[in-house]
């Protein structure tokens, strides 16, 4: 069965707006505490997701994942794995807040969402703010 060329064109150009919709859809941000906020230590973050669902290290499951907080480090390319340090802090339980201890000084804190295995969603998922620790 042969599809006419102006109705397989719709078809794509319908497939990439949906793409495109579900992307804008999906987006991570600062509950707490605002961008250039003047914080002291220990501080509270708060995470929120939308369009993904919070889930624990380990599941799997499509559209699902869970946070990660980045302090003076870049997003995680898309498929990379969020590394383990001092500066990559993992919620795994699927957390959406914690409690961050930061010594005085300014700082990017940098909130990437991962799948079940700590892959990086990438620059999508990812939301960066600055704050002054006093």
């Amino acid at each position: 069965m042969r599809i006419p060329y102006k109705q397989l064109a719709v078809a794509v150009a319908m497939s990439g707006i949906a793409g495109l919709a579900l992307a804008q859809s999906q987006s991570v941000s600062f509950l707490e505490p605002a961008d250039g906020a003047t914080v002291t230590s220990p501080f509270k973050v708060k995470f929120a997701v939308k369009g993904m669902e919070v889930r624990p290290a380990g599941d799997m499951a499509s559209n699902t994942g869970h946070h990660h907080l980045l302090i003076n480090a870049d997003n995680v390319k898309a498929g990379d794995v969020v590394p383990t340090d001092d500066k990559h802090l993992h919620f795994g339980k699927g957390q959406t807040e914690a409690e961050v201890k930061l010594p005085p000084g300014n700082y990017t804190l940098t909130m990437q969402f991962a799948n079940g295995a700590h892959q990086s969603y990438g620059a999508p998922l990812s939301k960066s703010i600055k704050v002054t620790v006093k």
